[in-house]
């Protein structure tokens, strides 16, 4: 599940290059000459400090430098030391060290302190000066804040004490002969206290802050946050439901390594972390207590962004553990996820973005739960940046979701539940996109497992978590008003999506966090963050705040009958709608859309443009309801975008099933039965329509034409009438049009575009059964006369003819029914005409209302009362037997 890089090693990357080193100028021949080498502190930049013992009795300080790889020694002493802790200014100018010292035997009727503490100037080795020597261990860091000046000639110092306090000391410097940085007046230090009486504090080098836990009535996490500008202010509060006294002694966070004191507290009462994500505006307080009684851990995540805290409850498979043995596990961030790992046990993904159900976070156990590179005896640390360290080998990794794993997991359809299949496609889908090769791979299982499994549509969540993944880069705000999941149309989540086996989740609210001094008006995270918990409140208040397309269909079956309406209302509404079709279709077209391999977008579905504009319609009411903070023109763009790219995904993974099966153009010839590759392209455009339909999703224009030619290539013709009536199959105009006349769309082989040919290819010609079809299909057209019309006279057929000319003489004598005057005048007709009584009566009327009319040919093309005559002529010496088709 878990995909562990190497980053650093403490043997290779140091202890080598140590030996190389010494053993050139003859100070160790061997390696057993470098002895007791330790991580003891990684800096803001990656570098590692260690320390190590020789076998001059020495005890030496080094950093490594990961981008460079390169190792520098940065002071030695000359006497074997214990050292607990250490620090580098980032200017490696000053070195900070703690000492364990050990009282000898000699001077033991003399007091020595338990810790000293040392700043040491390196720039070169010049003064040492003592900070502390007291009974209690000390913690050291140095700030490393954000400058954008090359030489800053003071450093800012925090002393960490084990008795529950922070110093800052700040370090004014001086540079001396050119190149000598000592400190100024290292007598007389100025320093603050930062915090006092807490029992847990962390340290985040990466934005600089500090976090501790103090006790008093209730547990209350507190935030400093240190600037640039060497002042610091407590600007976050938060009171948590933990145990009464859950630390019996001080535990440290992030503040190096005492690999002594790691041993001899190896039993944890509780173990404890901060996470933030400065780019999702994130934090989440992660706890948990060993299992020991009844075989079940338990385990909390405060999620602070979303307003609400979630604890879960895991029964332990294997034998029992004693009570003194530490099962505690780690937390692991990375990026929106929290992986709590205990070895041996399992491994839960926890999506800490979308929270609401189980079924979006990854729950492992057994082999599926193991990390391979990590030993069972190994003693694993969680760092920030998504690393691990294993303290026994000294080996850093970096750790990362296995899409390779994700994917085998998706494809082990009958081995496991749906819940893991969905979390699964969700971290391919959310957390690793875009990436086109992945996504190729997931249309690819889509393809090979195209029906909807029992509890979720595949094809529903790869299209609305993909969009989400898409417009949340856009705007953070969108996160709780935008659908990641198909599930949530359900009337009832289905039990297999909101339980797993083994796990009981509970959720609760979690008490308001406080936001104090200038974190009401400091931008960036603490903004994002304040954002985040104020838009909970609103959003837990009202009801549906999450858009659903699908309560769009009262309204788009509305709109389906303005469509045929004449009302001038229904008209200024039906232009409203096409105004946002235009918007959304002209950014499609800019998008780079020259080269396409599925002709779509080229020609006017009437329907679909309706329903994108719809869509924006609604989903622009929606935003500006929930998010006005945005902005109208923001939202607008937003929308347009939205709309845009769902079309654009649709036609993206249709042109991945088109490759897939290596179709070419001659599929959209109607004469040639469908092969077995055409079939399948047939049911997986199928299945979109349906995963699009059940949503309310507009499709890409053109789509239902493409759809009715492989419709009419693949599937029996009663099968394809069938389809037509139950509304799978459209019969849009540009299809019929196709049937009608053959006319096809062709590939430019040259650009591997499409393009429009009015070439005659293969047309169906009108033998009995293809005369059935169209009459069937004839039959069969919307209810829209114009449309009826135009394909009547695409068609070169007797009938076709007659239902033109029954229309001319309808439309004909209608107007002259309006007007007033003589029914009938006499003509004088030159030359012999056979005569029909009838008929003869009929054409005298039609010509003298041809004349009486204004303009009686239009929109008629060449009909008037002669064709009219001669098709009548036609049809009836046809019926009698006299003449063929």
């Amino acid at each position: 599940m878990l995909q562990l890089s190497a980053t650093f090693d403490l043997q290779q990357d140091v202890v080598s290059s140590i030996f190389k080193k010494e053993a050139t100028v003859g100070i160790i021949k061997e390696y057993s000459g470098i002895v007791d080498t330790r991580i003891l502190n990684i800096e803001r930049d990656g570098g590692v400090l260690y320390s190590w013992k020789g076998e001059t009795g020495t005890t030496r300080i080094g950093k490594y430098d990961p981008n460079t790889r390169q190792n520098k020694l940065l002071y030695t002493f000359d006497k074997q030391v214990c050292v607990s802790s250490c620090s580098l200014n980032k200017e490696e100018t000053l070195l900070a060290v703690s000492l364990a010292q050990r009282t000898r035997t000699e001077e033991r009727l003399r007091p020595v302190s338990k810790c000293l503490t040392l700043l040491i100037e390196i720039h070169p080795i010049n003064n040492t000066k003592v900070l502390k020597a007291v009974d209690c261990r000390v913690r050291v860091q140095f700030l490393h804040p954000d400058t954008e000046r090359d030489s800053v000639l003071e450093s800012h110092l925090l002393l960490v004490a084990e008795d529950g306090y922070v110093e800052q000391l700040h370090v004014m410097l001086v540079r001396q002969e050119g190149y000598r940085v000592v400190m100024l007046n290292p007598e007389c230090l100025a320093k603050d206290r930062v915090a006092e009486e807490f029992s847990w504090v962390q340290w985040d080098s990466q934005t600089q802050r500090l976090f501790y836990l103090t006790y008093r009535e209730k547990a209350v996490l507190k935030c400093v946050q240190f600037c640039h500008d060497r002042n610091c202010e407590t600007l976050f509060e938060l009171v948590l439901e933990l145990p009464s006294n859950p630390f019996s002694c001080m535990r440290f966070v992030n503040l190096g390594f005492d690999h002594q004191q790691e041993r001899q507290q190896e039993r944890e009462e509780m173990r404890m972390v901060v996470i933030t994500n400065n780019t999702e505006g994130s934090m989440c307080v992660c706890y948990s207590q060993p299992a020991c009684v009844n075989q079940e851990i338990t385990y909390t995540i405060v999620l602070v962004h979303r307003g609400c805290s979630k604890t879960f409850s895991v029964a332990l498979d294997g034998t029992p553990s004693p009570c003194g043995t530490d099962l505690l596990p780690l937390f692991i961030p990375i990026g929106y996820y929290v992986v709590v790992y205990l070895s041996g046990h399992f491994l839960h993904c926890i999506n800490t973005r979308q929270q609401e159900l189980l079924c979006h976070s990854l729950f492992l156990s057994g082999v599926d739960a193991e990390l391979g590179v990590l030993g069972s005896d190994s003693v694993v640390l969680s760092l920030p940046e998504s690393s691990l360290l294993d303290l026994n080998t000294g080996r850093m990794y970096t750790v990362d979701l296995n899409p390779s794993f994700l994917m085998d997991l998706l494809h082990c359809s009958h081995s496991r539940p749906d819940a893991q299949r969905l979390a699964a496609l969700h971290c391919l889908l959310l957390y690793m996109g875009p990436n086109a090769a992945l996504e190729l791979k997931i249309i690819d299982w889509i393809c090979d497992n195209v029906m909807p499994f029992d509890t979720f549509d595949q094809i529903q969540e790869f299209i609305l978590a993909s969009l989400y993944r898409i417009i949340y880069k856009k705007c953070l705000s969108l996160d709780e008003v935008l659908p990641y999941s198909s599930v949530f149309e359900k009337k009832k989540v289905p039990e297999a999506l909101d339980q797993v086996p083994g796990v009981t989740c509970t959720t609760e609210l979690h008490a308001e966090p406080v936001f104090k001094g200038k974190a009401r008006s400091l931008q960036g995270y603490w903004e994002e963050l304040q954002w985040s918990t104020e838009k909970m409140k609103y959003f837990e208040a009202v009801p549906n705040p999450r858009y659903r397309a699908s309560q769009n269909l009262p309204d788009w079956t509305k709109l389906l009958t303005t469509l045929k309406s004449k009302n001038k209302k229904a008209s200024n509404y039906l232009r409203h709608i096409e105004e946002n079709t235009k918007q959304v279709l002209s950014m499609v077209d800019s998008w780079n859309l020259d080269q396409k391999v599925v002709p779509l977008f080229q020609e006017e579905d009437s329907q679909q443009r309706a329903l994108i504009g719809l869509m924006v319609d609604k989903l622009r009411e929606h935003l500006n309801r929930h998010l006005p903070r945005l902005g109208k023109k923001k939202i607008d763009v937003l929308v347009v975008n939205y709309v845009a790219k769902l079309l654009e995904l649709i036609r993206r993974m249709l042109e991945s099933v088109w490759l897939k099966y290596k179709l070419g153009p001659l599929v959209l010839c109607l004469k040639q039965r469908g092969s077995s590759a055409e079939w399948a392209v047939f049911h997986v455009m199928c299945r979109i329509l349906e995963a699009t339909k059940t949503l309310c999703l507009p499709l890409p224009p053109g789509y239902h034409t493409l759809l009715s030619v492989l419709g009419v290539r693949c599937l029996p013709r009663h099968t394809f009438l069938q389809y037509v009536d139950h509304g799978v199959l459209q019969l849009t105009e540009t299809f019929v049009s196709r049937l009608m006349t053959g006319r096809c769309v062709l590939m430019n082989t040259e650009s591997e575009s499409w393009q429009y040919s009015p070439v005659l290819f293969h047309n169906l010609d009108n033998s009995d059964a293809n005369e059935e079809l169209k009459f069937s299909i004839l039959k069969r057209l919307p209810e829209v006369k114009s449309m009826e019309q135009r394909i009547c006279h695409l068609w070169d057929h007797p009938i076709s003819s007659a239902c033109i000319s029954r229309d001319y003489v309808r439309g004909l004598l209608e107007k002259h029914a309006k007007t007033k005057g003589s029914m009938f005048m006499e003509r004088d007709e030159p030359g012999f005409r056979p005569e029909f009584l009838p008929l003869t009566f009929l054409t005298k009327i039609l010509l003298d209302v041809e004349d009486r009319a204004l303009n009686p040919f239009e929109e008629q093309e060449n009909v008037d009362a002669r064709f009219v005559e001669e098709t009548a002529l036609k049809q009836t010496l046809i019926l009698m037997g006299f003449q063929d088709k």
